[in-house]
């Protein structure tokens, strides 16, 4: 494992980082952390896949080529795009990369994430989280005040 258990608390802002360039990594991590987020890496797939399972994650950052030579190669974000929408929809999640326009919706939506942001653009990384997880939670309102109150009113 990457780091030792953590424990996750109902008032901490958890984030997920897969990178495996160490100079995104420290960027990432520092912007997570100014922006309030408790942050935890992953140096595998298999370390991903772990963290991924125990925690809600709120924010997750993931490397066109964590742990692979060519985009087509990250079993990570296979297994993002194939995991099924309930066990990745607390989480928002941005694809990092040289081969991405910044905030292109198409290319998020071939990805299967909510964004993606070429590496050029990481000293904005702060401003790039924060407006994503925004749009997201805008665009999830609706889904999650109907979602709420089915819950509350017993019908499920």
């Amino acid at each position: 494992m990457s780091q030792t258990f953590d424990f996750v608390s109902n008032q901490d802002k958890p984030a997920l980082i897969a990178f495996s360039t160490p100079g995104w990594l420290e960027e990432a991590k520092t912007a997570l952390q100014e922006l309030g987020y408790k942050v935890h890496t992953a140096a595998t797939h298999g370390d991903f896949l772990m963290r991924f399972s125990q925690v809600h994650y709120q924010v997750v950052l993931l490397e066109e080529l964590f742990g692979a030579n060519t985009p087509a190669e990250n079993l990570t974000l296979k297994a993002l795009q194939t995991m099924p929408v309930n066990q990745r929809r607390h989480a928002t999640i941005l694809l990092i990369g040289n081969s991405f326009q910044t905030f292109t919706p198409i290319e998020a939506f071939q990805h299967s994430v909510h964004a993606v942001i070429n590496s050029s653009e990481m000293f904005l990384l702060k401003q790039l989280v924060e407006k994503a997880v925004a749009d997201n939670q805008l665009f999830l309102q609706s889904y999650r005040e109907v979602q709420t109150r089915i819950f509350n009113s017993g019908t499920r």
